[in-house]
């Protein structure tokens, strides 16, 4: 069993990960719910059965992320005994943590290292994604991938009470700060050196761009999965994802985002991809 005293979420849940013959990540659900300080795993398989129907209610398969296994578990004194078990995906974990008991600090830093490594799966396991070679190119596509979850964050954003533009904007801002620290658009801008017309999303390098489109994913997830109401409730809430996913970033290693590089004007990669396109359909005409 991996100690898991004094270790960071990130480090915790990454050496209790185990990898089987196909190259498959998995956790068995025994140590995943000491890991979360359940001292009865009963309660845990509360959680267990609260993850499986939204996993269900997500239209994915269960025996996909929750695999009923027996496993040797050490019961004292060196003694072993062969009790049932559950081979746990990442998305099943990140599940588990999303109904676990919110009262323990490990399970709200839980909640935020799965939601991000989940989402990096995801991008990794798309096969257009996959197939990136340059950086202009993944510009591109987490840029495309930005604007299309900003226009589902801004309808979660209206369903929680933020209706007028300069309310939205006052919500963003707000998920800007928890991400830069406590900087908002503005600060942003004048720290990377940009103009008032210059928008910070155009400028920024796929690794900015990705930790923003968690930023966002996760805000509006959140923003459905406990129904927020209120302009104030909505606001606060997309600040903490944000300050969540910084400290994820912290936690492993990374560069916080007011101090990666600026990047040239995606629009201009925007233009030269439109030509390249216009090129190659007169060539195949």
């Amino acid at each position: 069993m991996t100690n898991i005293i004094d270790k960071t979420p990130s480090s915790l849940f990454e050496d209790i990960k185990k990898i089987d013959e196909n190259g498959n990540e998995y956790w068995m659900s025994r140590e995943f719910s000491k890991a979360l300080e359940y001292t009865d795993y009963r309660n845990f398989l509360n959680a267990v059965n609260k993850a499986k129907e939204a996993c269900k209610n997500s239209l994915q398969s269960i025996p996909d992320h929750f695999v009923d296994v027996n496993e040797m578990v050490t019961i004292g004194l060196g003694t072993t005994r062969e009790m049932e078990s559950i081979k746990l995906s990442r998305y099943a974990c990140y599940l588990i943590v999303q109904n676990a008991d919110p009262s323990k600090e490990i399970v709200a830093q839980g909640q935020t290292y799965f939601a991000v490594q989940t989402r990096i799966a995801e991008i990794k396991q798309m096969d257009e994604y996959n197939s990136l070679s340059t950086e202009e190119e993944k510009r591109l596509f987490l840029r495309e991938e930005m604007a299309r979850h900003n226009t589902q964050l801004a309808d979660a954003a209206k369903d929680a009470g933020v209706i007028e533009p300069i309310d939205y904007a006052i919500f963003q801002n707000h998920g800007y700060k928890g991400l830069y620290g406590g900087l908002g658009a503005k600060e942003i801008q004048e720290k990377k050196g940009l103009k008032k017309s210059q928008k910070i999303l155009d400028h920024m390098g796929s690794t900015e761009l990705a930790a923003n489109l968690f930023r966002a994913t996760q805000a509006e997830e959140k923003l459905r999965r406990e129904e927020i109401k209120g302009k104030e409730n909505a606001n606060k809430t997309h600040y903490e994802v944000g300050a969540k996913v910084r400290k994820t970033i912290e936690e492993l290693g990374g560069t916080m985002p007011e101090d990666l590089p600026v990047a040239d004007s995606i629009k201009s990669l925007e233009s030269k991809q439109r030509k390249a396109l216009k090129g190659g359909n007169k060539d195949g005409k």
